[in-house]
């Protein structure tokens, strides 16, 4: 077991370190415990594979590799690897979007609730079965994305990083600000230098990038809205320093960002003074499909009204339309299929 015993203001803490690569639980305990993962050089898993070229076109596969077998229980990397990547690839797919990798204590979190950033989640075995999975992913020419969450952090105190030094401060800011961690820069090369990531989906960036976390604002499109105090300029400039770090050193790589408010220069590139994603996620599309099917009769179907959902982006801006996404799927909602 590895934790940092430190003598605070507040009294004796021992914390899981914030760079831990592989926590677990142990039996009959509930807070996870920091271990010091470190094979045999004969043990290690050793890529074989190159990573494809990002395509112009991409047709994303999302999944939680937990929830992918058809019984009853937690799935495993192994398993992901060889019986839903072959179904994935077979079905036309070119990229793979994984969910949950961070460790989370909550399960139920879908993965959203991270303790370890840097640790992968121990409940689908250890990080060199998730490397494998991603070779393999490799060898069937299919990217993967890794679903990173950056715009929250777990509460938890005995496992996570809130209260990690006694105080709220040390990883975030204090007080409403502080539910965005500021250390990450160097999480996001880890992901892609450790595992061979080929990307990221940014989640909640709309919460990220303003005080009030875009709750309960309309926005319309008024740049006063994006261009004023309500708007966190240090999450933004990290959003950049982010994109300009992932591009410059993965040239493939591909980031697509998770935001609704419809932020001016959200894709162009940070050279450009952009913020600097690849693409931007385009959650209404998924939201008027599902309005469509559970509030309206066929007839009632306005082709105008959803031309303008399909179009409204900002000029030349690629986005990622679902048909469905996690938010519709588990997110307190229906498939489309039982719907």
């Amino acid at each position: 077991m590895t934790r940092i015993h430190m003598e605070t203001p507040s009294g004796i803490r021992d914390s899981i370190p914030a760079w831990i690569k592989f926590s677990v639980q142990a039996p009959g305990e509930i807070p996870y415990n920091g271990i010091y993962y470190d094979p045999l050089p004969e043990e290690k898993f050793e890529f074989k594979h190159h990573q494809p070229k990002a395509p112009k076109s991409l047709r994303i596969y999302e999944a939680h590799v937990g929830m992918s077998s058809l019984d009853p229980k937690i799935n495993t990397y192994a398993n992901f690897r060889d019986e839903v990547l072959p179904r994935i690839k077979r079905l036309g797919y070119n990229v793979v979007q994984l969910m949950a990798i961070q460790e989370h204590s909550y399960y139920v979190s879908f993965g959203y609730h991270v303790t370890n950033f840097f640790a992968v989640s121990s409940r689908c075995d250890t990080p060199d079965d998730l490397k494998s999975l991603i070779d393999k992913a490799h060898e069937l020419g299919l990217l993967v994305l890794m679903d990173i969450v950056h715009s929250h952090a777990s509460n938890n105190v005995l496992d996570g990083l809130n209260m990690f030094d006694g105080t709220d401060s040390h990883y975030f800011h204090t007080g409403p600000r502080g539910y965005h961690c500021m250390f990450l820069l160097s999480n996001v090369r880890w992901w892609l230098e450790e595992y061979k990531f080929d990307g990221f989906r940014f989640d909640g960036v709309t919460s990220m990038m303003y005080t009030h976390h875009g709750l309960q604002v309309a926005f319309t499109g008024n740049y006063n809205e994006y261009c004023g105090f309500a708007t966190d300029v240090d999450v933004v400039v990290y959003l950049m320093l982010a994109n300009d770090l992932i591009h410059g050193l993965f040239h493939e790589a591909v980031t697509v960002g998770e935001d609704v408010s419809g932020m001016p220069t959200f894709c162009i590139p940070v050279k450009d003074g952009g913020v600097g994603f690849d693409y931007r996620l385009h959650v209404a599309i998924a939201d008027k499909w599902i309005e469509l099917l559970s509030k309206k009769k066929d007839e009632e179907w306005l082709i105008g009204d959803i031309v303008h959902t399909l179009s409204n982006r900002r000029w030349l801006e690629k986005c990622v339309a679902y048909a469905k996404s996690l938010d519709q799927a588990l997110g307190g909602d229906k498939t489309l299929k039982i719907r």
